[in-house]
């Protein structure tokens, strides 16, 4: 994908473990091709319509097994490009610090790649805010000029983050020794380390 093309957007969701030890912070994002949003969505629909009710978005903790090489096999097959920040550590009561470092490096990341549209799963309104927050001192860090937003949307409502999803619990997966899921993606996925600094 060519860095210079703008008005790509990006999907993302999250995934996390507290551990004084060894605690991490994911934050996945689905970089989507303008014209294959809607493709892309009827993908993850039919995933759902498999796997679980169809009033309830697709989750990874709730797969199975074969449910879960399902997703990541299609999510696989779909154009376009995943990335990863990957934050540690990540101590007890901490996780807030490091999405904000996974956050601010995933801006600058997606940047690059022409992505100038963050939509992310709504939280709290407060949280939400504090993602407003960190992107907005992000942006600070790009380019003069650049354009770049973060918009929160339902999960439920929105299938383009359930491909996040999925890769965000390949990662974890494979952080527990589980890569099965993780080595479909292949270079498809592109994975940036965050020293969290907690």
């Amino acid at each position: 994908m060519s860095p210079d093309a703008r008005n790509r957007t990006a999907w993302s969701d999250e995934s996390f473990q507290e551990e004084n030890s060894s605690g991490f912070y994911i934050i996945a994002a689905a970089v989507i091709e303008p014209g294959a949003e809607e493709g892309a969505r009827d993908t993850m629909r039919a995933l759902r319509c498999r796997g679980g009710r169809a009033d309830r978005k697709l989750h990874w903790t709730e797969m199975d097994h074969r449910q879960r090489t399902d997703a990541a096999r299609a999510v696989a097959s779909l154009q376009g490009l995943h990335v990863v920040t990957f934050g540690a550590p990540v101590p007890v009561r901490r996780q807030e610090r490091a999405r904000a470092k996974c956050l601010a490096e995933l801006v600058a990341g997606l940047h690059g790649l022409g992505v100038d549209r963050l939509y992310v799963e709504a939280r709290e309104p407060s949280l939400n805010e504090r993602d407003v927050r960190t992107v907005m001192a992000a942006r600070r860090t790009l380019p003069t000029g650049s354009a770049f937003r973060v918009e929160h949307v339902h999960g439920g409502n929105e299938p383009l983050l359930w491909i996040a999803d999925v890769v965000a619990g390949a990662r974890r997966f494979a952080q527990f020794g589980r890569d099965e899921y993780w080595q479909r993606f292949g270079d498809s996925a592109v994975e940036v380390d965050v020293v969290t600094d907690c």
